[in-house]
């Protein structure tokens, strides 16, 4: 890169990023950024009286997808980051046909990972109803790896638990569901499995105490933070990375507790609050 000063770019973007998800579990995508992309400036919008989407139909979930992005592009953004599972399955090329800025999902991320991490090519996913029927995951892995195979499994259930904070190991209503959910998984034989939902980092503990110690868990926001970095890179898209970027939350259903609950998701104290808007006008 041409440099006027050594050591130093040029051109800084400091733009915001806006990332979006059904409700909060995007908020795990934002963990992920906030640790591998400390400099940048986030805008987080979650679609919290609508969640959860993965039970409503494609053309739902784009008509939503679409709402979201442009609340987002309200402010002047340099990238997206859909930290939503469903969406990334169904939306992501209408999504990415329809706006000028880069738009990155969480599926072929994840699923890149996913291939570098199996030994016996036995790969498991989980996720919302509509990323499984959308048949994507199973698709991207294939492609990357034809020998592969996938065992897929919805688990709705989860998504409205764990906004609902029910996901501490100890919590015997998703200690019971999680069971349900993995144990046909489990003897399967895979040693990969995918969390194929932004939502399902904060119970890894849980599924990883189902699965056992031999099975790799993959999650999504993280690979798609890589991503992201990788892209604001080629692109020269990166803000200076001297600075320690802020972050700005949104969501469309009441605002109480949302201090508490965010706090669950990244794993740290939040001093934010969020601002309600009313996603219907976009």
């Amino acid at each position: 890169m041409p440099s006027g000063v050594k050591g130093m770019s040029v051109f800084m973007d400091h733009r915001p990023i806006g990332v979006f998800d059904s409700g909060l579990g995007g908020l795990t995508a934002v963990r992920s950024l906030r640790r591998i992309l400390p400099e940048e400036d986030l805008i987080y919008f979650g679609d919290t009286s609508r969640v959860p989407y993965g039970g409503r139909s494609r053309e739902t979930i784009l008509k939503y997808a679409r709402q979201d992005v442009r609340f987002l592009r309200s402010f002047d953004l340099k990238a997206i980051l859909i930290a939503c599972g469903t969406v990334s399955t169904t939306s992501l090329p209408v999504l990415q046909a329809e706006n000028d800025l880069p738009i990155v999902g969480v599926v072929e991320p994840t699923c890149r990972r996913a291939v570098a991490v199996t030994k016996n090519k036995r790969v498991g996913m989980i996720a919302t109803l509509a990323s499984v029927r959308s048949g994507n995951y199973d698709q991207t892995l294939r492609t990357l790896d034809p020998e592969i195979q996938v065992f897929s499994k919805p688990c709705p259930l989860f998504v409205p638990l764990v906004e609902n904070g029910r996901f501490r190991p100890g919590d015997s209503v998703i200690e019971t569901v999680a069971r349900e959910y993995l144990e046909p998984m489990r003897d399967t034989g895979i040693d990969t499995l995918i969390l194929g939902c932004t939502h399902y980092p904060l119970l890894a503990e849980i599924i990883g105490a189902v699965m056992g110690p031999e099975v790799t868990l993959v999650s999504a926001g993280e690979e798609s933070a890589f991503e992201l970095k990788r892209l604001l890179k080629a692109s020269e898209l990166r803000a200076d990375e001297s600075r320690q970027g802020d972050a700005a939350y949104y969501v469309s259903d009441r605002v109480e507790n949302f201090e508490e609950i965010a706090s669950w998701f990244l794993q740290e104290d939040l001093h934010h609050e969020a601002n309600q808007i009313d996603i219907d006008r976009y």
